[in-house]
């Protein structure tokens, strides 16, 4: 007679589980105000939504996402603990675009084998960018698949609800000829386009522990740099009236002009001013490692902008000094014109399956 088979048998420690909770409880409670209820392991979070009621017409905002094939790198490099901002930064920022404050995440990871300290790394990592963001981390699943995953392999996703007063939502409605276009600058590549990165990389031959001198690290330490987590500086510029902003445009997927396109009216342009900043070393490595045409770049990867604001030209002043008081790089990017003005060529527009305005991109790109 075989040996009986259970669940552990199968690939799946139900008891590995356990100890991750152990290890990740406290990061999660850090995250957690007065208004989460029931604490870490209940099969649902609890948030009190009394706080809505200060609103006059509260409507709620929600976004879900993963990181994509980051995870590879993190994966390579052992190293687990920052993949969490990634995940976070793409789905909060994609909320305050709209002006919305998050309230609230959770996370799924999925894995091939639970090593509790790579989840629990994993978790304080969302926890501490959740922190960061002014969220609470209010629940999550961590899933083991074998035969599905190899044992040291994980993805991660996550969802994320926040709120906004409806006459304080942000977006093409009040954009405005004349407006300005303020950058704010990325911490690397954030987390889109490594399909095309790993690509280059693996071509090239070049090992994660490569020293890089235009990098000044490690080609795995550049690579993996966390994304930054825009929400807590959105939200101050988007409450400050003398700031006035009306829109943010999240730079991810499709690049600077297919996202910032997104958030402008039919009838309007935005001209992006390429000389206006320096392309970080990374991108430029990639492109000339890869022979990666700037056409293909730009439509890829942020080339250093992970959001930008569309705000009055009164604004732009106050807007600049609160960046920089809060370690923000941020300039101007262009300008936001009557599409009557252009002859249309070159025009970016129809992105995202938004049918709104253009944007055209002009001037050279600076690597120096």
């Amino acid at each position: 007679m075989s040996e009986p088979i259970t669940y552990a048998s199968a690939g799946v420690d139900t008891e590995a589980g356990d100890k991750a909770v152990e290890l990740m409880k406290d990061a999660v409670r850090a995250t957690h105000g007065p208004q989460v209820l029931g604490g870490v392991g209940g099969f649902a979070g609890l948030y009190d939504a009394t706080a809505l009621t200060r609103y006059r017409k509260p409507l709620l905002a929600t976004s879900t996402d993963g990181v994509g094939t980051k995870v590879a790198l993190a994966q390579a490099m052992d190293v687990h603990d920052t993949i969490g901002f990634d995940l976070v930064g793409m789905v909060v920022d994609d909320i305050v675009v709209v002006g919305a404050e998050p309230l609230f995440m959770t996370d799924y990871i999925a894995c091939g084998s639970v090593v509790p300290e790579r989840i629990a790394d994993i978790v304080r990592g969302i926890a501490s960018a959740c922190s960061a963001a002014g969220t609470a981390l209010v629940g999550g699943e961590t899933a083991e698949h074998p035969g599905l995953l190899d044992p040291d392999e994980y993805d991660v996703a996550g969802a994320a609800t926040g709120v906004v007063e409806a006459d304080a939502v942000l977006g093409p409605e009040r954009v405005q000829p004349g407006d300005v276009l303020l950058a704010m600058g990325s911490s690397g590549l954030h987390s889109n386009g490594y399909s095309l990165v790993r690509r280059v990389i693996s071509v090239a031959g070049w090992e994660l522990d490569r020293e890089v001198p235009e990098f000044g690290r490690s080609l795995g330490a550049e690579l993996l740099e966390p994304t930054r987590v825009y929400a807590a500086d959105c939200l101050a510029l988007a409450r400050d009236e003398r700031i006035g902003v009306h829109a943010f445009t999240h730079v991810t997927g499709g690049g600077l002009a297919a996202n910032l396109a997104r958030v402008l009216p039919a009838g309007l342009v935005a001209d992006v001013d390429r000389s206006s900043w320096v392309v970080p070393p990374v991108f430029d490595v990639v492109r000339g490692l890869g022979s990666v045409p700037w056409s293909d770049l730009q439509n890829t990867l942020n080339l250093g902008i992970g959001m930008v604001a569309v705000l009055p030209q009164a604004g732009v002043d106050a807007a600049i000094r609160m960046c920089a008081e809060r370690g923000m790089p941020a300039w101007v990017l262009g300008h936001v014109r009557s599409a009557e003005d252009s002859d249309g060529s070159d025009v970016i527009s129809g992105t995202k399956g938004v049918q709104g305005g253009g944007v055209r991109l002009l001037g050279e790109y600076r690597t120096s």
